[in-house]
Formats: structure tokens, sequence, C-alpha cells
């Protein structure tokens, strides 16, 4: 097939070097978000570029212009690999079999900006990825396929995403372009009903309240990690916390109740937490490290 391969950043590098890779498919165009000034090339047009292929990077799909420029490519599918700007039906129609898109859960739940960050902050066990046919809804096409991970006890937004839905995102969407090339591809129509949708997961949903169970705390903390960083203060100060463990402690939740080469520990309602690593103004750090310098010890109270 002549494949639009439309992502950006590491996924979406990854997905276009597989296909590639593969070479069963020819790439006839790559789109990707516009440049920032100041900031580094994304990496999938470095890869673009270097391959030979022609980029393009609409500031927005809603102009009819670009549909005619997508639609000048004579494209059988659009493979949408980690996409942010909102991609109207008219743009997602132009190739003789649609668009297909990744998302990093398994719908119709958590569909949203956030879709990993908030099935391990709501302690869930399972989540996933699925590969659907995007309309113009929020995340509300019909799925051609999903497949599940475990989220581990200790799981973060970083392992999930980067040792799970990544690599098998990857190999999903392969799998995906060959269904459409076969013409098997299903189209698993979502129950409007059913599932949920979250929005950004951002600072003020990720302060850490002392007073809630062990759990709450732990998985809003790896929920966090390492977007957009759960946190707390100490005298007035703000520190995000990033490593951490469960672990076996009682007193007034927010009281520190030791620190020690391994970190701070900190009472919850019902146990109590051990920080390891912590990120503050002096940047990313040994949670050790930052209890000397900002006076933490024995007897304070976080949250304060």
């Amino acid at each position: 097939m002549r494949l639009i391969l439309h992502g950006q950043q590491a996924y979406g590098k990854s997905v276009l070097e597989a296909i590639l890779d593969k070479g069963v498919d020819e790439v006839v165009a790559v789109y990707c978000a516009p440049d920032k000034e100041g900031r580094p090339l994304d990496p999938i047009k470095e890869f673009a570029v270097e391959k030979g292929l022609p980029v393009y990077q609409p500031e927005s799909y809603k102009n009819p212009a670009v549909w005619e420029q997508m639609a000048s490519h004579e494209a059988d599918l659009c493979v949408m690999a980690y996409v942010l700007l909102f991609v109207p039906e008219e743009a997602l129609n132009v190739p003789k079999y649609g668009s297909i898109q990744y998302h990093p859960s398994l719908l119709p739940w958590h569909k949203g900006p956030s879709s990993i960050n908030w099935p391990i902050i709501m302690g869930k066990k399972r989540t996933g990825l699925s590969i659907f046919w995007p309309d113009n809804g929020l995340d509300t096409g019909p799925i051609l396929l999903q497949k599940e991970v475990e989220i581990e006890a200790d799981d973060t937004l970083g392992s999930v995403y980067f040792n799970k839905l990544y690599p098998l995102g990857v190999e999903a969407m392969m799998e995906s372009i060959e269904l459409v090339r076969n013409g098997t591809a299903p189209r698993a129509v979502q129950d409007p009903e059913a599932g949920s949708y979250e929005g950004w997961c951002r600072k003020d949903d990720v302060q850490i309240d002392w007073n809630k169970p062990v759990d709450e705390v732990y998985n809003r903390i790896r929920g966090a990690n390492p977007q957009p960083g759960a946190w707390t203060t100490f005298n007035g100060a703000e520190f995000k916390i990033f490593d951490s463990r469960k672990a076996e402690g009682n007193g007034e939740p927010g009281s520190v109740l030791a620190v020690d080469e391994a970190g701070i520990l900190v009472a919850t309602l019902d146990a109590a937490i051990r920080i390891m690593k912590v990120r503050a103004d002096a940047g990313k750090l040994a949670a050790a490290e930052y209890a000397s310098a900002a006076g933490i010890e024995p007897g304070s109270a976080l949250g304060t």
C-alpha cells in the first residue's frame, strides 16, 4: 500500500522505522508537528529527511488546502502514530482506506490525552492499547485491534509506557497495517455510553494528600512519574517525588519518620512512603541529599 505516516517524537519515528524495515508498503509522505523555535527537531522529521521522504508540517488539519495536499499523495492509508492535533474526518478520509490511530488505553476506557496516567492513579491492574479508526470524536472511532498489559505493583507511568505500551504499540501498528492490506481489518463500534474520558493529568491533580491511605498516595506518585510529577511541600517550598516505595511505619500523616541513605520515610493515613528520588530547584537528586539541603529530619512535617 501507499502510506501516509502521521506522527511525532520517538514513537512516531519507531513506527516509521518499522514500516521501512519491513519493506512491504511505500511511505509516500510524513506529516508531523510544526517545528518549535529554540527546540530540537522532532526525531521523526530528522529520520524522514535522512531517508529522503517528503515531510509536511501543517499548523492545522482543518484547512481544505491541507486536504488537497494529502489527496495529492494518492495514499491507501494514513497511519497515525502519536498525534496531538485534532484531525477532522475530511482529512482522515482522504486515503482510500481512511486512517488508523494508536491510543494507549483499552478503549472505550480512558479516552483522552493522559490515558496512561489515570489507570495507574486509579489503582487498576491492567491497561493496554487500541488501534482504532478515528472520527470527529475524542478517541471514539471503531476499534481495529487491542492488546492488554499488566500494571504491576511498582510500575510507573514511565515503565508502563516505555517497557510495555511503546514496543507493543509498534508491533500492533504493523499488525494493523497488515490487516488493512489483507482486507480483514475489523471495525468494532464503541458503545458511546461505555468507558470513560479523562483530561490532561496536570499539576493540580497530583498534589499529595498525606491523609490518604498508602495505596492511594503511592498510586498517585507512580502514575505521575515522570510526568507531571507528584508533589508536596516543606515549609512552603514545593518538590516533586519520583522513585518511591510503600513501607511499614505509622505516625501523624505527613510526618517524617526517618531520614537515611535509603531516603525519606513519610507517614500516610495507614502506613508509610519511602521517598527515594525528588526534583526541586536544584534539579533531580536523591531524597537523602535533598533532605540534608532542605533541613528535613525526623519529626518534620511535609505538606506544610
